[in-house]
């Protein structure tokens, strides 16, 4: 039995949720948000303790507040961030309802719209937006298994260095998160391996601007799609301690072992690529092709920015870049924890719809599904670069609402009697 009747259904009460309700409202569109527990719950519940936004809050906003607690040049806890997201749906009035899980959507024969099946009970909507965002299931990589006597976890998992158990760490990933539990287990005293993979390395700043500022007035946050080869290349930046630059040479000097990408695992040992040295020589390129796009905007603009040579100083290449460690004996060396900083991948198999490729993405055009009244939302390069991030959501949020409203003005018109 259908319990309600409402235009457009938006699916999920995170930042792509909120910011679509904002849009929809502003536009007149009937709609409710579905949230399955609390506002933002995945900041609350699904990342570690200690975990701050990577971009300045003066730019990872939306438009119409700012943060109460954290300077404009600062970067805020998770928690800050949910109650940011909180205080904004209040804000703006969103009809969310909380502790509602969308189990199924489908399409309903014969009318339009498609059937929401929900732990509340079912609903009927003209529209869907699909705003649960691209961190839906964690992956590990079937690589080491279960029997292998060792504790192990996804990033998604980890709260703090208390959590896992004594000795070891070896973090899987050198993207944001994973050089940044890195850098957190090795400040408590863990003896920790970092498994470094293709990465963007950003200076988190540079010539007194942070890179997020570089990145907007160079045009890469428009970008509309990843250059060919970096699809699955991740950015290793990181806010916290007020934020740094991350140098993998710096944390060998500090006692971190690097190591490749992992191979394999046999009989306790995992086996370790020897391209160490390739993977951060050409995240110093990426590095470095940042800096040199700088230096030439501010010589073409004439801005009064300080000179920063000692920017593009790096330390001498550690040990472990120069003789690669290509194996580890688990036991031997005392590794108590492996964690997978290994990434997302999205899960929509709650909905039965020809609206996803052969691997299960969605098909869409900015948003917009194949299968028409769906909408996508907070996915990677959905638009552009800064799609998936606060502030990019906001604006690809904007679009979908402008063709929601557009079809709704369709629907409602009717001819004029000719009397």
């Amino acid at each position: 039995m259908v319990l309600e009747e409402i235009d457009t259904l938006v699916i999920g009460a995170g930042q792509a949720g909120i910011a679509a309700s904002e849009h929809l409202g502003r536009a007149g569109i009937p709609h409710v948000v579905l949230e399955r527990a609390r506002i933002a719950e995945r900041w609350r519940s699904e990342r570690w303790d200690s975990l701050v936004t990577n971009g300045p809050v003066w730019h990872d906003r939306f438009p119409g507040l700012e943060f109460a607690a954290t300077a404009p040049d600062g970067f805020a806890p998770k928690e800050e961030v949910a109650d940011y997201l909180t205080a904004y749906a209040q804000m703006i009035a969103a009809p969310i309802r909380t502790g509602v899980a969308v189990n199924r959507i489908s399409r309903q024969p014969g009318r339009p719209g498609f059937l929401a099946e929900t732990s509340a009970g079912d609903f009927h909507a003209r529209n869907v937006v699909v705003a649960t965002g691209p961190f839906q299931k964690p992956v590990i990589p079937d690589l080491v298994p279960e029997e292998a006597g060792v504790f192990q976890l996804h990033s998604a998992s980890y709260r703090n260095p208390a959590q896992l158990p004594p000795g070891a760490v070896i973090v899987i990933g050198a993207g944001s998160s994973g050089v940044q539990i890195a850098e957190e287990l090795l400040a408590a005293g863990r003896r920790v391996f970092l498994s470094v993979g293709p990465h963007g390395r950003p200076p988190r700043s540079y010539r007194g601007r942070d890179f997020v500022w570089w990145l907007g007035v160079l045009g890469k946050w428009d970008a509309a799609a990843p250059n060919p080869g970096t699809e699955h290349v991740t950015i290793a930046v990181s806010g916290a301690r007020g934020g740094h630059t991350i140098d993998f040479r710096q944390l060998a000097a500090e006692g971190m072992t690097l190591l490749g990408r992992a191979e394999g695992f046999h009989e306790g040992v995992m086996r370790f690529a020897p391209d160490l040295a390739t993977t951060i020589k050409s995240g110093d390129a990426s590095y470095l092709s940042i800096l040199d796009e700088a230096d030439a905007y501010v010589a073409r603009f004439g801005l009064e920015l300080p000179p920063e040579p000692e920017a593009r100083q790096f330390r001498p290449d550690p040990d472990c870049m120069i003789r690669p460690v290509l194996s580890l004996d688990v036991a031997k060396e005392g590794i108590g924890t492996i964690l997978w900083a290994t990434g997302y991948e999205q899960d929509h198999s709650w909905i039965n719809l020809d609206a996803f490729d052969g691997r299960g993405r969605p098909r869409h055009q900015r948003g917009a599904s194949v299968e028409p009244g769906l909408y996508f939302l907070g996915l990677p390069w959905q638009s552009r670069r800064g799609s998936s991030f606060l502030w990019g959501v906001w604006h690809d949020a904007r679009h979908i609402a402008d063709l929601i409203a557009i079809q709704h003005a369709y629907h409602i018109h009717r001819p004029a009697k000719v009397i």
